[in-house]
């Protein structure tokens, strides 16, 4: 026993030296709150994310058996992305848009799995031969944040993220399925929202639901990212500056008061929290893969972060803007024209 924990000690350590701050060992049992999951497909909350209802999809996310046969465990790790409050000065022509905290840097999507890799190579050497494994860093089809609670990194908050009761919950998670026999680390059992409603109170679009879940339908971050179509006509007043995510409901919770430094690779690019709006309302797709190659806001393809700007600058009040957004009008992009045409709308009754 000794050595195994002496093992699962010096593979957390190796972690932690590769800037992983929390790190936890599950088992690969079916996640415990998957019928919540089930209920949320149906209920249609997935909004358009439909690959969500595949079966081979479902079935995986229901046991991670299903992704590796030979899963033993699995190592859950948490990276820290920086607190939303230190967003730099805007600098450029304002009025500025806000983009969410884990998206100011590198795209974690390209730094993580270099990580997770060598987490692997450190347990194949320590073991001698090579092990089964899989990892992945919201890319594949687990439910993270269950898995994360039973490996003791924290509890699921009301605003449906993982919280560390010293830490908070700016984080991003990964996961490696091993085939190897870990001891488990025991669940994080409490639940310390208690009757804090903070952030149910502050989403500004209502799409937190009292199970934990969110209505991605109506949800800044899935309106802003995942939406590859229109915004809604009615929730546009409501996402106001966000053109990439959200952190209200992260930001209002008080768990987040004493979050940690972030790992430098999601440090912010030059004006990348707080773009111009009306500069990049002018990007080519040219210039916008240049500007945020290597970065999450490249997911949101140009028509879709244009789009976004638009409705951000109908939202700002700011009647400067107005010639810019009728230049937008002409965009080969119908996506971005139309949502021009609601922010002048908008500005001129307002």
């Amino acid at each position: 026993m000794n050595q195994s924990e002496n093992f699962e000690q010096n593979l957390k350590a190796y972690a932690h030296r590769l800037g992983f701050l929390l790190a936890g060992i599950t088992t690969p049992e079916p996640p415990p709150h998957f019928q919540v999951y089930e209920n949320w497909l149906a209920a249609g909350h997935h909004a358009g994310m439909h690959y969500l209802e595949q079966n081979h999809a479902i079935a995986r996310r229901a046991d991670p058996r299903q992704i590796l046969p030979e899963c033993r465990s699995i190592l859950v790790l948490a990276v820290p992305y920086p607190d939303p409050k230190t967003a730099p000065a805007p600098d450029g022509q304002p009025p500025h848009g806000r983009v969410a905290a884990y998206a100011w840097g590198e795209d974690y999507h390209l730094i993580l799995p270099q990580r997770l890799q060598e987490i692997v190579r450190f347990v194949e050497q320590r073991v001698g031969q090579p092990v089964p494994n899989r990892w992945y860093t919201d890319t594949g089809p687990l439910l993270e944040r269950d898995l994360a609670q039973r490996a003791g990194l924290g509890w699921i908050g009301k605003n449906t993220c993982l919280i560390h009761p010293r830490y908070g919950s700016y984080f991003l998670l990964a996961e490696i399925l091993l085939g190897l026999d870990l001891e488990p680390d025991p669940p994080f059992e409490a639940d310390h929202c208690g009757t804090c409603k903070r952030c149910i109170q502050a989403c500004p679009t209502a799409c937190i639901l009292p199970d934990r879940t969110l209505d991605a339908r109506r949800c800044i971050s899935y309106l802003t990212i995942e939406n590859k179509d229109e915004i809604p006509t009615d929730l546009r007043p409501l996402v106001g500056e966000w053109v990439f995510g959200c952190d209200i409901c992260q930001q209002v919770c008080p768990w987040n008061r004493f979050a940690p430094p972030p790992d430098p690779a999601f440090l912010p690019r030059a004006g990348q929290s707080r773009p111009s709006l009306l500069e990049d309302l002018t990007l080519t797709v040219t210039e916008f893969n240049l500007k945020f190659k290597g970065t999450p806001i490249q997911r949101a393809k140009r028509r879709g972060y244009l789009r976004n700007l638009a409705v951000a600058l109908g939202n700002s009040g700011d009647l400067s803007s107005r010639p810019m957004l009728e230049t937008a009008l002409n965009d080969s992009e119908p996506l971005v024209s139309t949502h021009a045409a609601w922010a002048i709308s908008r500005l001129s009754t307002t």
